[in-house]
């Protein structure tokens, strides 16, 4: 994963409990639109502060589109929007070089991927070779082309949608591709009350879209500079760094990572990158929480989206239908939970 020298990212440090406000300003108003589970927006929200992409896996029609567009407004970041097709090209991602007939050269034109948020919509309907053009995008933060090398906007974050494998007309993720998104999440259904409220909110307004203002426009402890909303997330995004992890919980989230390895229905377990993309989940949930330490429980909470899409399970396995949230939750009940307090 791609992650720009802290030196050159940050300018005017914030403290973990002005983060935490922010987040929970964040969380408040994307719920404004979005009819989900708090959880759930916490845990996208979570993905972005360790500086990672998300994938959320639902049916259609369940608000994932319009979490994305929610999450880029109440952050105050340029959006595209990519619609992933059977006939999608690598190209109508990432951009091509164009001949400008004015000036006589080939100029590289520049597709949806540049921008801040970036909604890679149905993800898994068009083919592997497609999928795979975002890999060097979300990996390092540019996109090569003909020899050269173009930056993506800083910051730049990756929302992915897909529908369940079993749908027709989807393509698998290959595990590559699902290794560099920081967490997976599913939205579920609402329940009564939230699509009674979604009736409710949609008769109160003229436009099926909702409208999300973005934190850093008014009253945010994060707006008082005249910094730009990019500047802003670029430095909220650093404060998962300020965050201490004992040696006791570094070590209980290896341990939990590596007992994905020893089941014997997984072929393959958790790598030492996905390690590394637990910690700083970790480290983000402690921040949304309003801690400046990470605790067991924010290993626990972060676990089950961190490590279940990054686990590949034996022929078996698979033909027993095993989901692999079980193991998930096994490991999480066969690990000791160590003691931990603030330092």
């Amino acid at each position: 994963m791609y992650e720009r020298p802290l030196a050159d990212a940050v300018t005017e440090p914030m403290d973990v409990e002005t983060a935490a406000g922010v987040c929970s300003d964040i969380v408040d108003r994307v719920g404004e639109a979005v009819i989900a589970d708090r959880t759930f927006l916490e845990t996208v929200l979570t993905g972005l502060l360790a500086r990672g992409h998300v994938l959320v896996e639902d049916v259609p029609g369940t608000g994932k589109t319009l979490t994305a567009i929610a999450f880029a407004d109440a952050l105050g970041l340029e959006f595209n929007r990519v619609q992933f097709t059977p006939d999608l090209l690598p190209s109508d991602i990432t951009g091509t070089h164009v001949y400008d007939e004015h000036e006589g050269t080939f100029r590289f034109q520049r597709d949806p991927v540049f921008a801040n948020v970036v909604l890679a919509d149905e993800i898994n309907r068009a083919p592997p070779k497609t999928q795979s053009a975002l890999l060097e995008a979300m990996d390092e933060g540019q996109v090569s082309a003909d020899g050269e090398t173009f930056p993506l906007p800083e910051p730049f974050f990756v929302i992915a949608t897909q529908n369940p494998v079993e749908q027709e007309g989807t393509f698998r993720l290959p595990e590559a591709q699902r290794d560099r998104f920081v967490v997976e999440v599913s939205m579920g259904y609402p329940d009564r009350d939230g699509e009674l409220e979604l009736l409710e909110r949609r008769s109160n307004r003229t436009t099926t879209k909702p409208r999300v203002d973005s934190v850093f426009d008014d009253g945010d402890p994060a707006s008082t500079s005249d910094r730009p909303s990019a500047e802003r997330v670029r430095t909220l995004r650093q404060v998962p760094e300020t965050v201490t992890v004992e040696r006791g919980v570094r070590e209980y989230l290896v341990d939990l990572a590596r007992a994905t390895r020893e089941d014997d229905r997984v072929a393959v377990g958790v790598s030492p990158r996905g390690i590394q993309r637990f910690y700083e989940a970790a480290r983000a949930h402690a921040v949304v929480a309003g801690r400046s330490y990470v605790a067991p429980d924010d290993v626990k909470a972060v676990a089950p989206a961190v490590l279940t899409h990054r686990l590949v399970l034996t022929s078996e396995a698979s033909i027993r239908d095993v989901d692999p949230s079980t193991i998930v939750s096994a490991v999480l009940d066969s690990v000791a939970v160590p003691a931990a307090t603030a330092d």
